[in-house]
Formats: C-alpha cells, sequence, structure tokens
C-alpha cells in the first residue's frame, strides 16, 4: 500500500473510531467532539473565504457557534432566537467598525459562517439526546454517511458516465450517486429493523441521508470552487481538512434531527400509515 493511501487508511480509522465513541458515550464527550468539529471547521470556513476576497469574522462565527453550544449543552433551546439575534447585529457590528470592502458580503459571509459551521453541526447533540432512538438514529446516520460516501466513490468508479454536477464536482456520477442511494436505504432498513424502528421511519430516513449527504458534500464543494480551493486544509493527512470530512453530515444532521423529532417523537407519521394499511 502507498504512502498516501496508508496515511488516508490511518486517518480515517482514527476520526471514525474517535466519532464513533463520542456518540455512543455521549455527554461530555460528544460536546467535546462537536466543538473540536466546529472551531476547526469555521477556521477552514474563514481562511476559504479570504481565497475569494471575502473577510468573514472567525472570532464572530466560533463565539456565536460556542454560545449555541452552551445553550444546547445546558437544553436552553428558549434562548437560542436570542442567540441568532445578537450573533447576526454583531456581525453587522463587526462590519461597520472593521471598515473594510466588501461590506455586504463580509456581514453575509459571516452569518452563513455561524449556521454553517456552528449551528447546523450542533444538531448532532439534540439528535443524541432524543428521547425515542436518540442514540441508535444517530448511530444509524453516522454508518450511512459513510455507506453513501463509499458506494457513491466505487459505483461511479465502475459504472459512472453521466455527470451529476459537471461544473461542481466533476468527478461525480449520476450512476455513482444511485448506487450510494440504493446502498444506503438498503443499510438503513436493516439497521432500522435492528434497532425496532418502524419500516417506513428507517425508508425515509435511508432517502433522507442518501440525499442530503450528497447534497452537503456539493454544497461544499461549490464553496470551495467557488473560492478556487481544492481542500479546506490538509491537517488530516489523505483526507483535507473538517469541512472535507465533515461536509456530508453537516446538512444530513439537521434534516434527520427534525424528521425525528416531528415525525417519529411525536407520532404524526404513524398516525397517517395506521389509518392507510
Amino acid at each position: 500500500m502507498e504512502i498516501k493511501g496508508l496515511s488516508r487508511l490511518i486517518t480515517g480509522l482514527v476520526v471514525g473510531f474517535t466519532a464513533l465513541f463520542a456518540i455512543m458515550a455521549g455527554g461530555l464527550y460528544l460536546t467535546a467532539l462537536v466543538l473540536i468539529i466546529v472551531v476547526m471547521g469555521s477556521k477552514e470556513y474563514a481562511k476559504i473565504l479570504e481565497h475569494k476576497g471575502f473577510l468573514p469574522s472567525y472570532k464572530i462565527i466560533l463565539a456565536s457557534s460556542l454560545l449555541f453550544a452552551l445553550l444546547a449543552y445546558f437544553n436552553r433551546f428558549d434562548l437560542v432566537p436570542l442567540a441568532f439575534t445578537v450573533s447576526t447585529i454583531m456581525a453587522f457590528m463587526w462590519v461597520l467598525f472593521r471598515g473594510k470592502q466588501p461590506y455586504i458580503a463580509n456581514v453575509a459571509t459571516t452569518i452563513l459562517g455561524l449556521v454553517y459551521c456552528g449551528w447546523f453541526p450542533l444538531h448532532l447533540l439534540f439528535l443524541r439526546d432524543l428521547d425515542f432512538y436518540g442514540e441508535s438514529v444517530t448511530l444509524l446516520l453516522f454508518f450511512s454517511v459513510i455507506i453513501t460516501d463509499t458506494f457513491c466513490y466505487y459505483t461511479g468508479c465502475k459504472f459512472g458516465k453521466h455527470k451529476l454536477s459537471a461544473v461542481i464536482s466533476p468527478n461525480k456520477t449520476v450512476e455513482g450517486s444511485i448506487g450510494g442511494s440504493v446502498m444506503c436505504v438498503l443499510f438503513a432498513l436493516i439497521f432500522g429493523w435492528a434497532i425496532q424502528l418502524p419500516w417506513y421511519h428507517s425508508l425515509i430516513l435511508g432517502l433522507l441521508v442518501a440525499g442530503f449527504a450528497q447534497i452537503g458534500d456539493l454544497c461544499e464543494s461549490m464553496i470551495k470552487r467557488d473560492a478556487g480551493v481544492k481542500d479546506s486544509s490538509d491537517i488530516l493527512p489523505g483526507h483535507g481538512g473538517f469541512l472535507d470530512r465533515t461536509d456530508s453530515y453537516i446538512l444530513t444532521i439537521p434534516v434527520v434531527y427534525y424528521y425525528m423529532y416531528f415525525f417519529v417523537n411525536n407520532n404524526f407519521i404513524d398516525l397517517i400509515f395506521r389509518g392507510m394499511f
């Protein structure tokens, strides 16, 4: 095995098992993992945007993200709107007093950064702490994204002919997308059966993960391509940066959380299916 491939494998195993341990342990361990991702991801995001000529405030993104994490840890969701309001005002004030162009872009990219790098990933804490299936569905999400990425790659390499998004990510194919999606849904159905999650919830979760994992990947590729950057950083050997490693999770985590919160914990879908069958 080549040195580059070996370093990629070792890094993947270390990151994967660390994340798996944190998810299963929960509490401070998971909070610490999410905060590391938020801190490093926010830094990478700010650096990427600098290549485009924008100047988002890393300090405000980081401070806002830490505030969101604090509220999440102590379950003070009633204060989240206040935190968003304060963070947005601070983004405007920072640009106002810093006095550097482009003003509108700097405000916008700062607000996008605190949502994309902070608020979205922090939903992992909300998902893990759900009363019903919290830990189990978090594990389902964790493995499903890996399966989606893996089979998108291998199916695309073997059968790929039609470009999925030629401008944003020319190496991704429609065939790869379909292959990854099918395997993700199959895994979700099997894992859902093992944790006694109703089959229709497992099916929907599989579709959601398969779809938004790929959309999240493309969104990060879009940001990097627009800024003329190949990788978010080189801190993870063989994998690039933290954003490169977690891009498939960033949008998927909040989508899965809100589905579980509204449609599983509140039994909305159960009521519909009971009436149909």
